[in-house]
């Protein structure tokens, strides 16, 4: 690999492990960037998942506090989450990715709205149908939208933020710590199936995965530090902007 190529990988690695760590959606930066080194879009995608590994796992540190608080509820959201992630996975090794390409930028907004008015949503599902028909029918989404993620995962950040919001997790904090740990979680299920696949291209994943780990740890500390109003109006404003270039790209040739 050229040094030049290392070297940006490198640093997209960091910009977008903290983006990660703070938000989701780093997909937007560093899948482009691995195919604009030469791999082709599947590989790309594989190798993607293993480079931003750290960038969810090196946040959790800073969100120990908040994931006690949640306790064995962490539970049902893990498995539910990792099942539909192990699907997905599946799914990218046997199947043309083109219909998924359609549904991203849907995907994403959708997830924007969740996040949104997250906890308006959840209340009034309290008030149709209780407590568990809520909680079931939130697990029913994660499960959906993470074979999503297990087959491509742009912008699961946000889907992830938006889910946990509606099943009562309202504190960004919390949250955001359970967006880190399932996102660790069913990633590294996922490598699992694409390594099995031999999807992932290493020497590209293992130097922006480095970049990705520095970059989860500062982006974990920063987002503690930051008004959880002003992050809520980032998310909401980046998941947006997200939607809109992935339409861009596939309507606009």
């Amino acid at each position: 690999m050229p040094l030049e190529t290392g070297l940006s990988l490198f640093v997209i690695g960091i910009f977008g492990g903290a983006w990660n760590a703070v938000a989701g959606g780093a997909t937007l930066f560093t899948f482009p960037a691995l195919m604009a080194v030469g791999l082709p879009p599947v590989i790309a995608n594989a190798t993607n998942y293993l480079a931003l590994l750290p960038s969810n796992a090196a946040a959790l540190p800073a969100y120990r506090r908040e994931l006690r608080e949640v306790g064995p509820a962490i539970w049902p959201l893990l498995v539910t989450s990792g099942a539909g992630a192990l699907v997905g996975a599946g799914l990218l090794t046997v199947s043309d990715p083109g219909l998924f390409m359609i549904l991203i930028p849907f995907l994403i907004l959708l997830a924007t709205g969740l996040f949104a008015f997250g906890d308006s949503l959840r209340r009034k599902l309290l008030s149709a149908a209780g407590a568990d028909a809520s909680r079931t029918l939130s697990l029913a989404v994660l499960f959906v939208l993470s074979i999503y993620g297990g087959y491509f995962g742009a912008g699961l950040g946000i889907i992830l933020l938006g889910i946990v919001q509606v099943m009562g997790y309202a504190s960004f904090h919390v949250a955001n710590g359970l967006k880190n740990l399932l996102a660790t979680s069913f990633t590294l299920l996922s490598i699992l199936v694409f390594g099995v696949g031999g999807l992932i291209a290493w020497p590209e994943a293992a130097v922006m995965m480095a970049g990705s780990a520095a970059g989860g740890y500062l982006g974990g500390r920063y987002a503690r530090r930051v008004d959880e109003r002003l992050l809520k109006w980032l998310v909401v404003i980046f998941g947006l902007v997200l939607s809109v270039v992935y339409m861009v790209r596939l309507w606009g040739g």
